[in-house]
């Protein structure tokens, strides 16, 4: 961070300082699952979900559910630099995956960036990071460097080698038992919330689950091998204790009516997952890679049971915590992300957004306004796999750290909808009247289709040119067991 924005950071505390006499900060929780799917969890289009997911279905309905919610990619970096900053993309620079197993090593969120952590830090929060990171993994880029006091993790997918846990900046275990994770990760963060309370300070918990990303893992606890073709919904089921024992937590420390509790996804989901009746998965720009659940819960602040079928976006989730923290935005650049409080207080309340616009990789994909999706780029057409007897995916699980290593999803289990009009630049659909972008109506509404070519076209005038990250060689299985593996891949 610059010189600048320290000073500004350092102004934001002082004044924080007058507002703590004012009333207090609520903490927040930020809980991003990795791949979960609009569909995979109650209240979004899985009908029958009280067997899998009864903690979330709760914190749904003791708080609100945004059902227009989208990501600005549908993979995994780019999304969480955006939550995290509350800018697009193409304004971090991070539009690509950091890839240590391809040597895409020197890629990650620029130390310029302020994040969430680094303003809340400033006006007295602490902060930690626990589970993924994926914004880089050399030391310039971790957590710990952008403004977190704790992290635990992976830095980057568990399918990407070397798969090591890294607490702040060492490794603390090599190879990683993956079956563990969920309830590794549950008790860190319960154990940090413990001790930010017993500091009497409001903390920032990032909780970013490795699940369901593949490899799926789950604990003995919760695989059920007499049922093997059932470990995406064990996974689900671990998240969801998971969910129930952070907010077991919150009663228990007596701080649930502090407590802004936010569940979400960085992107939908890929085989194995149910996007709920949306078209595509996750890496495709239909809205099954775009649109994920979203649940808020602040007890006494947000009133139960609120549905808001309004278009939001995760880059607002910046604008609105610090909102409720007391604090103001970074003036020294632009913040694409609007405050979310009145969509999370009203069903009634409309988008803050003219457009929303999503992306893959340098291109911009998508233009979103009020009802409308226009298509800027064609999609590729889904074909059904002809023969899935030699499918194998290169970044297969691990068997020594999984228990079910041969019980993964298969491009046989498709998350979304296969079905709808082929697309091409310009392609326009209703989402709100046809949520599984069937049925193109660009030739009946050409005004519509102008207007949000035009969003795109201003969008694009802004948008850099972004160096492309090259992979220095083929995927290969690189060895770990310390935080700069990278100097000795063998």
């Amino acid at each position: 961070m610059s010189f600048l924005n320290r000073f500004c950071l350092c102004f934001i505390l002082m004044c924080t300082q007058a507002l703590l006499a004012l009333g207090k900060q609520p903490n927040v929780i930020v809980i991003l699952c990795d791949d979960l799917g609009y569909g995979d969890v109650g209240g979004f289009g899985f009908e029958d979900s009280v067997t899998y997911t009864p903690n979330i279905d709760r914190l749904a309905e003791q708080g609100v559910r945004l059902t227009r919610f989208l990501v600005p990619t549908p993979y995994c970096a780019p999304s969480r630099g955006s939550l995290l900053t509350g800018r697009y993309p193409h304004r971090t620079g991070v539009v690509h995956n950091p890839t240590p197993d391809q040597g895409i090593n020197d890629y990650g969120l620029p130390p310029e960036e302020t994040t969430l952590a680094e303003v809340l830090g400033a006006g007295g929060y602490r902060s930690a990071c626990v589970g993924k990171w994926h914004l880089g993994h050399k030391p310039r880029f971790l957590p710990t460097r952008q403004g977190f006091d704790y992290y635990l993790g992976i830095l980057y997918s568990n399918d990407m080698r070397p798969v090591q846990l890294v607490e702040n900046e060492e490794v603390v275990e090599y190879p990683v038992v993956q079956a563990r994770l969920t309830r590794r990760y549950t008790e860190a963060s319960i154990d940090f919330m413990c001790k930010a309370v017993t500091a009497g300070q409001p903390f920032f918990l990032y909780l970013a689950h490795a699940m369901p990303h593949k490899p799926l893992a789950a604990s003995e606890d919760f695989y059920t091998p007499e049922t093997p073709d059932n470990l995406y919904e064990d996974v689900i089921r671990e998240l969801d204790w998971s969910v129930g024992q952070i907010q077991k937590t919150l009663k228990r420390l007596a701080i649930d009516g502090d407590t802004l509790l936010i569940f979400t996804s960085d992107n939908g989901a890929t085989y194995g997952g149910d996007n709920g009746g949306l078209r595509g998965k996750k890496a495709t720009s239909w809205d099954g890679g775009l649109r994920v659940p979203f649940i808020a819960r602040w007890p006494e602040h947000i009133p139960a049971g609120i549905v808001n079928p309004n278009l939001a976006a995760s880059v607002d989730l910046f604008p609105t915590i610090l909102n409720v923290a007391g604090l103001s935005l970074p003036s020294d650049r632009v913040i694409d992300g609007k405050d979310l409080w009145p969509l999370l207080t009203s069903k009634q309340a409309p988008c803050a957004h003219e457009f929303v616009i999503t992306m893959h990789n340098e291109r911009l994909m998508t233009v979103h306004s009020g009802p409308w999706k226009l298509h800027i780029q064609a999609q590729k057409q889904y074909r059904t796999p002809e023969d899935l007897s030699q499918w194998k995916d290169r970044r297969g699980p691990d068997g020594v750290t999984l228990i079910a290593p041969f019980e993964q999803a298969t491009p046989a289990s498709y998350p979304g909808l296969t079905t709808g009009a082929e697309t091409k630049s310009g392609t326009l659909f209703n989402v709100v009247k046809d949520p599984g972008e069937q049925t193109d109506v660009s030739a009946q509404y050409p005004e519509v289709v102008e207007r949000l070519k035009g969003y795109a076209e201003t969008t694009m005038a802004e948008i850099p040119i972004l160096e492309r990250p090259k992979p220095t060689h083929p995927f290969r299985h690189v060895k770990g067991g310390r935080l700069d593996f990278w100097n000795n891949p063998n």
